[in-house]
């Protein structure tokens, strides 16, 4: 909680109470983007985070609106935008690695003060922004090879007060598909996900998905956009109502079905379908254009993405499958 006429710091920027600050944090052989805004009444700090995967668009371009609309003078609390977590990954574009040193940002938190240039991303963001937030949302959408309809993670931890919270901040995401996920790790060490890394500092977030293939889609971005004003006015933030999304949708995600082969991919359903178990999700040819494998739904759900593009390698996602959850 940001008390009032305080100054509010992240990385080099400070900003004043009723202001705006943009710059970056130098991390030398790369730099993050980041802007603050700091308000003029007591709440709670906000961190909104994209681009942990640089491929995905959607987000980049919901923060650029945000900022255009946030007024400091009417803002209680922080708000902290993150425009570009892995620049590496966005400049290159690139799916899920990054060019540099082929690590996945999003599975390498809280990084390392000396590690590789993931890891160093994820060790500032962490010592920089979560750790000086209250509340965050990780923004994603589909990668350069997905096909994603939009959902939302609902991280379950065990611990009833904090799973409170972080249910509440995902029912005020706007998102009617949300997707509940009890297997994240527990270690602030080695919380591996940007918003599990809030969450085992016990800061409640919220991961969104919104996009597809890689797409500068606007109606995703907008998407994101409304889920960010909504979480402030929520938040008491921002002037205005929030909205709780209406008869959500619980899923249970089944693990990420990876491919069996390398080879060209061929999918066989779409984003949204209801599949059942057993259902061909792919198929896969080698280059010559023979059937090498097909790849199989392990249970009968929804299909949260599918990849899309041909190109797939052994062991990377194909898609995921969410089983409907008849939880009130």
């Amino acid at each position: 909680m940001l008390p009032m006429n305080s100054a509010f710091e992240v990385g080099p920027l400070t900003a004043a109470p009723g202001k705006m600050a943009s710059g970056s944090i130098d991390l030398g052989d790369t730099t993050i983007p980041v802007t603050v805004f700091n308000g003029i009444k007591d709440g709670p700090v906000l961190a909104l985070i994209a681009g942990n995967h640089g491929y995905e668009y959607p987000p980049i371009l919901a923060l650029q609106m945000l900022r255009a609309k946030i007024n400091p003078k009417k803002l209680a609390g922080a708000l902290i935008l993150v425009h570009v977590a892995n620049m590496p990954s966005f400049l290159g574009r690139t799916v899920y690695f990054s060019p540099i040193d082929q690590k996945n940002l999003n599975r390498v938190y809280p990084g390392k003060a000396g590690g590789s240039v993931s890891e160093r991303i994820a060790f500032a963001i962490t010592g920089q922004v979560i750790e000086r937030c209250d509340y965050l949302l990780d923004l994603h959408g589909g990668d350069g090879n997905e096909s994603l309809r939009p959902y939302v993670y609902q991280i379950e931890t065990g611990d009833p007060a904090l799973d409170d919270r972080i249910g509440g901040l995902a029912a005020y995401c706007g998102f009617d598909h949300i997707v509940i996920d009890r297997g994240r790790p527990r270690d602030p060490a080695a919380s591996v996900y940007c918003a599990n890394t809030a969450i085992t500092r016990g800061k409640p977030a919220v991961t969104v998905e919104a996009g597809f293939l890689g797409v500068p889609d606007e109606k995703s971005a907008r998407l994101i956009l409304n889920c960010a004003e909504n979480v402030l006015r929520f938040l008491g933030m921002m002037e205005g109502a929030a909205r709780r999304v209406r008869n959500p949708i619980y899923l249970d995600p089944a693990p990420v079905i990876t491919s069996p082969e390398t080879g060209i991919l061929y999918p066989k359903v779409k984003r949204d379908e209801m599949v059942n178990r057993g259902a061909v999700l792919a198929e896969i040819t080698d280059f010559f254009g023979r059937r090498i494998a097909q790849v199989k739904s392990p249970v009968k759900g929804k299909v949260l993405y599918i990849v899309a593009t041909p190109p797939i390698t052994k062991g990377q996602p194909v898609g995921c499958v969410g089983v409907v959850n008849r939880r009130a």
